[in-house]
């Protein structure tokens, strides 16, 4: 009998009796001691964490975020697509894209490209909104005439049967094909609709896959493009997937799998070079045009394939680095590492980087003018004063710098140059003018100095070893700045009146800077005197066309057109496949294109590819201590300079010339125009003033007639004075 059901019979206790103990029962229910459920636990943890941990688990979460990322960046990438294709979103980025390089031209066609796909997009939706109520016309004309057709057979079915209902029997017809092909596409539309939607995913997931959105750690390490070998039959399937029908029918045309048309495959550097005869019909440009899609068909990056034109017609020379070796840092620079190393000017070379293929690259700097170009941040300056660092280390070379740019990234040269400016203001672009001018003096005093030498029966070797024609280079940092500037000379007419002169700067051909630069490149190699100039991005404003042309080595960094690195490297390079332009911003700092002499290139190859050598703040100071002590002291003239610095009477000498008596105001002009920083402000009497202290007052002069004339700086009276201060010094030294 179940307990439920039984009934107590006992007494009821009393509230004195005492109620025995019972034996107290295990509970069914009870939990098991905490040191089982803690073990339970860890042991459930640890087999959590190795699934977790598991390659099989990793795998699948790496398989379903890599497709997962395909799925969502192939959905961004087509939405993206589409908004382009129907607004001027592109024209608008690559209008600021053009502005930012500073090509107004291509800006403006840009702008135009817009309006007009505005103005043909409005006439499209004009015309699609008036064609609405002519297709509903056409429609039911349509429709009418199909049914008068139908009722035409059903009158003739009729008359033949002498049957009227014959005449719409045709009509009848229509409307069971009519509703047969609606029940065909309702029982299709369910897998129609499948269809389609995998279609659309499969597109979305191409799309993904193509631009590689997934997460660079869910890739599969398996596809990796350094896994996969550059072999020949991969290279010729590439320039079968080129798209050029052409170079496709001509591999299909070959007997021997287009092996023929491939040169060895030879190992260069971190990659592979070969060499591509094309068929007949192709051109090397088309090919030169594709380099991407054809790096991209050998499984690697843009930037990893590097074409060249050799010597050999209709033939394409292509370099192919192996997968991310490009991204790999260089050694550090001999310069830094060798403490004892010396430099020639005339014969020797200066280590700059390596090449591509990791060979050192030494550069010859014997009389070379050079221009370094690129876009702001990527290296210029690191890069043109590792070549001044090397050649530091010869003591005959004297450098004259003007940083206009003036963070202190020359400063380590002061006590190496004679000449330091550093800033980006209009004095400081005044003074570098200056420099560059009298650079330019200095070069015709050893034109005619050569020229009477030679007349003597010395030779070229004999003259260029004399010390008179020790080695000058004048460099010129941030370049454009002094292009750019607005500085305007100033002088003092005959009436006392300031006018303004020919500008310092600027790029058009009045400029003072551009004509130093220009008369320094025409004859200043032959007496040792060599410019260097960097400068950012290159247009006509910021480096004028003769300018640039007059140089013999010529490098790039990154650039952003194709337009400025024809300006930075020349258009002969850039047909031969030099594209500075397709280096990527911020990832190959200090990877240069050179073009020109100075560097040992292959037969017919008109530019190289450098990788150079980065020296850093303190090693650079460290290599400018050890070309210090090789040299004797030299005082770095600073551009502020003050008036007070400057020996008035010797200036003043100089600016009278040859002349004997030379009118106050032309003297005054004179000495503003040859020292804008310590004569810049002066008036008539300040120069009146300084000369009466010195006992040299101007004086007027006598006229035939008797009257007075003008007023005159005497030079008996200028050398008069300079001969008695000396007097006066050596008096006060005894």
């Amino acid at each position: 009998m179940p307990t439920s059901l039984v009934k107590d019979t006992a007494p009821p206790a009393s509230v004195g009796d005492t109620i025995p103990e019972q034996p107290r029962q295990p509970a069914v229910d009870a939990k098991p001691p905490s040191s089982e459920r803690l073990r339970r636990m860890r042991r459930a943890a640890r087999w959590g964490h190795r699934l977790a941990t598991h390659d099989r688990t990793r795998g699948v979460v790496r398989v379903a975020a890599r497709h997962g990322g395909y799925f969502v960046g192939g959905t961004g990438v087509v939405i993206k697509r589409a908004w382009e294709g129907r607004t001027v979103a592109v024209h608008h980025r690559m209008r600021a894209m053009a502005l930012a390089a500073g090509d107004h031209a291509a800006a403006a066609e840009w702008q135009d490209r817009a309006d007009r796909f505005r103005r043909e997009r409005h006439d499209r939706r004009i015309e699609l909104i008036h064609k609405v109520p002519t297709m509903a016309k056409s429609a039911a004309i349509g429709t009418a005439a199909a049914e008068g057709a139908l009722l035409l057979v059903g009158i003739c079915m009729a008359v033949h049967d002498r049957e009227l209902h014959d005449v719409v029997a045709p009509t009848l017809a229509a409307i069971d094909a009519v509703r047969a092909l609606c029940w065909f596409v309702g029982i299709a539309w369910g897998p129609a609709l499948g269809l389609a939607l995998l279609a659309g995913l499969a597109h979305l997931w191409r799309a993904g896959h193509k631009h590689e959105t997934a997460p660079a750690w869910a890739r599969p390490a398996s596809a990796a493009a350094e896994d996969i070998p550059i072999t020949p039959s991969i290279v010729v399937k590439a320039l079968s997937d080129l798209g050029i029908p052409a170079l496709k029918k001509g591999i299909k045309e070959m007997a021997d799998g287009a092996a023929g048309m491939l040169g060895p495959i030879r190992l260069a550097g971190c990659g592979i070079e070969v060499d591509v005869t094309l068929p007949s019909g192709v051109s090397t440009e088309e090919i030169l045009g594709k380099r991407r899609k054809l790096a991209e068909n050998l499984n690697r990056h843009e930037h990893e394939l590097h074409m060249t034109i050799p010597p050999m017609p209709r033939t394409v020379r292509m370099w192919i680095a192996d997968s991310g070796a490009l991204d790999e840092p260089i050694g550090p620079s001999p310069l830094v590492t060798d403490p004892d190393m010396t430099a020639d000017y005339t014969s020797g070379r200066a280590p700059w980087g390596q090449d591509l293929r990791g060979d050192t690259v030494l550069t010859s700097l014997f009389q070379r003018h050079m221009l370094i170009t690129g876009l702001s941040n990527q290296g210029k300056t690191a890069s043109l004063r590792a070549l001044a660092l090397w050649l530091a280390l010869d003591p005959r070379v004297e450098f004259r710098i003007a940083d206009l740019k003036g963070v202190g990234d020359w400063q380590m040269f002061e006590g190496l140059a004679t000449v330091l400016i550093q800033g980006p203001t209009d004095e400081h672009v005044i003074a570098a003018t200056e420099m560059v001018e009298e650079g330019v003096a200095e070069m015709g005093r050893r034109i005619d100095l050569m020229r009477e030498l030679s007349a003597k029966g010395w030779s070229q070797d004999k003259i260029l070893a004399d010390p008179r024609f020790i080695p000058l280079v004048l460099i010129v940092d941030e370049a454009q700045v002094a292009y750019g500037s607005g500085a305007v000379e100033t002088y003092v007419t005959d009436s006392g009146a300031v006018r303004k002169g020919a500008p310092y700067g600027g790029s058009k051909a009045d400029s003072r800077y551009f004509q130093g630069v220009k008369k320094v490149h025409d004859q200043g190699r032959a007496v040792n005197v060599t410019t260097w100039e960097g400068t950012q991005d290159p247009t006509n404003e910021n480096l004028p066309k003769r300018s640039r042309e007059g140089n013999h080595i010529r490098a790039s960094l990154v650039l952003g057109t194709e337009s400025q690195a024809r300006m930075a490297v020349g258009d002969s390079a850039v047909d031969a496949g030099a594209a500075p332009h397709k280096l990527r911003q911020g990832l190959d700092k200090g990877t240069l294109v050179v073009a020109g002499d100075g560097i040992k290139l292959a037969p017919g190859q008109p530019s190289v590819t450098v990788r150079t050598h980065f020296i850093d703040g303190d090693a650079a100071k460290e290599i400018a201590q050890r070309a210090k002590a090789r040299r004797t002291g030299i005082q770095t003239q600073t551009a502020e300079e003050t008036a007070q610095d400057v020996d008035h009477l010797t200036t003043v000498l100089e600016a009278l010339g040859d002349g004997k008596r030379i009118q106050t105001q032309e003297v005054l002009r004179r000495l503003i125009s040859k020292h804008p920083h310590a004569y810049g402000g002066w008036e008539l009497h300040d120069l009146t003033r300084v000369l009466r202290e010195a006992g040299a007052e101007p004086k007027a002069t006598r006229a035939d007639n008797g009257k007075t004339g003008v007023v005159c700086v005497s030079r008996a009276l200028i050398e008069a004075a300079i001969e008695l201060r000396e007097d006066a010094t050596e008096d006060d030294t005894e």
